[in-house]
């Protein structure tokens, strides 16, 4: 029997744990001919998920359980689970249920077809349109700003061979963009086009904050066109700001006595100047801080506790 590997990142969903649970396990039940381990990596939540994860794995020993010693980020912590798999393909499926559990038969169907990677992309989103229109925004952004081409509408959701989580170990990726490994390591990949439900229980945890870091995450590790872009607008307005103060020089000196320049320019033009400096020293920090983070080698997460491994 080959076995598959299904990954479930989860913080404070105790309204969905035992229900995912389930579906997987039916899922299963319909496909006689593989043997599955489901890990769950809880992010030191502040519910009942712990005690729900403990009392399943306590039942079923396909359940795979890791307890974080604290709240390690939606970032480094379904990536150290993912690592931790032992399948000879492994899956990463959310909690929220925003991942159709049921995908993943032609998941497994399209990589026993010899797909190495098979991944699942949003056509469309039962989400808040305002919220569908700024992710599909960022993905044409990303699309023209980096250096590898990116996959639209991809989340992480999709079924990898072991070959690519083998790969995944032997990097040293301390804050990684894993939807960018995907497209930077050179497997073909395959697409499942599918309609993103919506979140029927509990409170999505990526709140402003958390989406803006993903979304820097991934301009700062693939692309340099920021920084020079910086250095590209540096030039001309400091061209514009000479051409302006040149023509100001000899106007003044034509009518010396009539000309009064005012306030109102220079106080407009600092303000101006303050904010295209302030912007560009942030995005020169994003890049120091991604530096910083590989750098100090930190690990990924620091376990409390784990069963069923």
């Amino acid at each position: 029997m080959k076995l598959i590997s299904i990954i479930t990142p989860c913080y404070n969903e105790e309204d969905n744990i035992e229900n995912l649970y389930k579906k997987v396990k039916q899922v299963f039940s319909e496909m006689p001919g593989y043997a599955y381990e489901h890990i769950f990596i809880d992010n030191d939540s502040k519910d009942s998920s712990s005690g729900i994860l403990k009392k399943i794995a306590a039942a079923d020993k396909n359940v795979k359980v890791i307890l974080n010693i604290k709240n390690f980020g939606h970032i480094r912590s379904p990536y150290y689970a993912f690592l931790q798999s032992k399948g000879d393909a492994a899956a990463m499926l959310a909690c929220d249920f925003q991942d159709p559990p049921e995908l993943l038969k032609e998941f497994i169907s399209k990589w026993e077809a010899g797909n190495k990677i098979v991944i699942g992309v949003k056509k469309q989103s039962r989400e808040n349109p305002v919220m569908f229109a700024i992710r599909k925004l960022y993905y044409n952004i990303m699309e023209r700003l980096s250096e590898t081409e990116q996959i639209k509408n991809f989340t992480g959701f999709g079924l990898y061979d072991k070959k690519f989580v083998d790969i995944l170990r032997s990097l040293d990726e301390p804050y990684p963009y894993f939807r960018g490994l995907v497209s930077e390591l050179g497997f073909a990949v395959t697409t499942v086009e599918y309609v993103q439900p919506k979140r029927e229980k509990g409170k999505t945890k990526n709140n402003l904050y958390v989406l803006y870091d993903m979304a820097m995450l991934g301009i700062v590790s693939y692309s340099k066109i920021p920084l020079r872009m910086s250095a590209f607008v540096g030039f001309i307005l400091g061209f514009v700001s000479l051409s302006v103060a040149i023509a100001y020089f000899v106007y003044k000196i034509i009518y010396w006595k009539n000309f009064q320049v005012g306030m109102a320019p220079i106080v407009i033009g600092l303000f101006f100047f303050s904010a295209v400096q302030l912007f560009f020293i942030g995005i020169i920090g994003e890049y120091i801080g991604t530096i910083f983070t590989h750098v100090k080698k930190k690990p990924l997460v620091v376990e409390k506790e784990r069963i069923n491994f």
